[in-house]
C-alpha cells in the first residue's frame, strides 16, 4: 500500500537511540508521526528527525499528561500510541491497516502484547497476551490511571486484534531492577500525595498472590527460567513499592512529631 493511512503515531522519548529506530521503522507506513522527546541527551531527536518533521521537546511531567500532550498534536481522526520500546508485527500492522478501512462500530482497538526478555519470547503467565488498547479514534479515549504506568480508556466499543505488539522492555536484568526502583519511587510518591496509606496486607499478600498467579496460575512455568525470574521480579516490584510506602508514611510520622 503506497497511500499512507490517516492516522497519527504518537510516540514519547527519552534517550531511546538503541530502539527508537525500530519504533519508527514498523510505522513509517502512516500519513503522521509525532515524537514528543523529554531533552534526550543521546542519538534520539536525530533519529525521530529522519523520518518525522513533528519532532518536540518538552519537560518531563509524567507518563500520563505527556502521553494525552501527544496525542493532543494529533491532525488525524486515528491515534496510534506506542512507546519507544515497541513495534508493530507485519500482522499487527495489515490488522490496523484493515482496521481504518472497515472499523465498523468499534472505536478503540487492543493489540496483544508480546515480550522478548531474556533471550525468548515470553508466551505464559503475565506478560501474554498483556492486552493493550494503543489505536483508537482520536476525542473518543486518553491516557488515564496512576503514574508511573497508565492506560488508554475509551468511551464507546472496542475490539481485539490478533496480531501481537512487540516489546522489547528491559536491555537486561540490571536495567530491570534500576527501572523496579524508579518506577516504585514514583508510586510511592503519588500514592503519598493521595493520602494513601501503607497497609501490612497488601505489602505481604500483594506480591505472594501476583507470583502465584503468574507462575502457576498462568503458567508461567512453561517459559522456562525466564518465566520464573519474571514471577519473581514482579512480586518483588510489588514489595517495593510498598515498603517505599511505608517509607513515606514514616517520615511523614517523624515530621508530624517534630511540628
Amino acid at each position: 500500500m503506497d497511500q499512507k493511512l490517516p492516522i497519527s503515531a504518537c510516540i514519547i522519548t527519552l534517550n531511546e537511540e538503541s530502539r527508537i529506530h525500530d519504533c519508527l521503522e514498523s510505522i513509517k507506513w502512516v500519513d503522521e508521526i509525532i515524537v514528543v522527546d523529554s531533552f534526550s541527551t543521546d542519538k534520539t531527536v536525530d533519529i525521530c528527525r529522519e523520518y518525522t518533521s513533528r519532532v518536540y521537546q518538552r519537560a518531563w511531567p509524567g507518563n500520563i499528561d505527556q502521553k494525552n500532550y501527544t496525542i493532543g498534536l494529533a491532525k488525524n481522526d486515528w491515534v496510534l500510541c506506542l512507546d519507544a520500546d515497541e513495534r508493530l508485527s507485519p500482522g499487527l500492522a495489515e490488522e490496523i491497516k484493515e482496521a481504518v478501512n472497515n472499523p465498523g462500530n468499534s472505536i478503540g482497538f487492543f493489540f496483544p502484547r508480546r515480550s522478548f526478555y531474556l533471550g525468548r519470547w515470553i508466551c505464559h503467565g503475565d506478560w501474554y497476551p498483556d492486552y493493550q488498547l494503543r489505536f483508537f479514534k482520536k476525542g473518543y479515549g486518553q491516557w488515564q490511571g496512576t503514574n508511573p504506568h497508565g492506560r488508554v480508556i475509551v468511551d464507546g466499543k472496542t475490539r481485539y486484534l490478533k496480531h501481537d505488539l512487540y516489546h522489547f522492555n528491559y536491555k537486561n536484568f540490571s536495567h530491570q531492577l534500576r527501572t523496579i526502583d524508579n518506577y516504585s519511587t514514583v508510586f510511592a510518591n503519588v500514592m503519598t500525595g493521595r493520602g494513601r496509606g501503607f497497609s501490612l496486607f497488601q505489602l505481604i499478600f500483594r506480591p505472594l498472590f501476583k507470583f502465584i498467579r503468574g507462575y502457576f496460575l498462568r503458567k508461567g512455568f512453561l517459559d522456562g527460567l525466564p518465566g520464573f525470574v519474571i514471577a519473581v521480579s514482579s512480586a518483588f516490584y510489588l514489595f517495593v513499592k510498598y515498603v517505599k510506602l511505608w517509607e513515606r508514611a514514616q517520615d511523614n510520622k517523624v515530621k508530624n512529631a517534630r511540628g
